[in-house]
């Protein structure tokens, strides 16, 4: 938004002072170029919890599978990935899966954001008790989403992964963590 009227405002100055900037001969775009590069590279990125949890998330992309531990130097199971994330985000308290289904608030899959903990069965879908868990790393107009976590299958480390087929026959629940 502070970008869109920054450059409504300097494109206005633009079009007032183009006569006067023809008159001296020198060349507005170009000077118009290097003061649009100067202000932009000014203005702070807008951030937010959920997008620093997620680059940092994404940093452990290819971090290998290693059943048991929250370690990133040898690796992570799922729920020790996820609350080794969310640690150093100042959220403690979760360390298995089923810890994670016990915390937070309990919501819609339609109404989780980017951040928001997926909870899934084990590899036995009959059982309904968590046993694997993601973060919602993307979401598109459609509805459609993607999860970061340490993956014990193919992946064998962390990975990103649609919540599609397989994933979705899984699906128990969303919960929200971040306010």
């Amino acid at each position: 938004m502070k970008k869109n009227l920054l450059l409504l405002s300097l494109f206005v100055c633009f079009a007032f002072t183009s006569n006067a900037q023809e008159k001296e001969n020198t060349s507005l775009p170009q000077q118009y170029q290097q003061i649009m590069g100067k202000i932009i590279d000014k203005i702070p990125a807008v951030t937010t919890p959920a997008s620093q949890l997620l680059d940092f998330a994404k940093s452990f992309i290819g971090t290998r599978y290693r059943y048991a531990s929250s370690n990133p130097n040898i690796g992570f199971d799922c729920s020790g990935f996820v609350s080794y994330v969310y640690k150093q985000f100042g959220f403690s308290g979760a360390r298995s899966s089923v810890d994670f289904a016990r915390k937070g608030k309990t919501i819609a899959l339609s109404e989780a954001k980017l951040g928001d903990i997926l909870i899934f069965t084990g590899t036995n879908t009959k059982s309904r008790t968590a046993g694997h868990v993601g973060i919602i790393y993307s979401k598109d107009e459609d509805g459609n989403i993607k999860f970061i976590h340490s993956s014990s299958g193919k992946a064998n480390g962390v990975t990103i992964t649609g919540l599609d087929g397989y994933y979705k026959s899984r699906f128990i629940k969303a919960v929200s963590i971040l306010e």
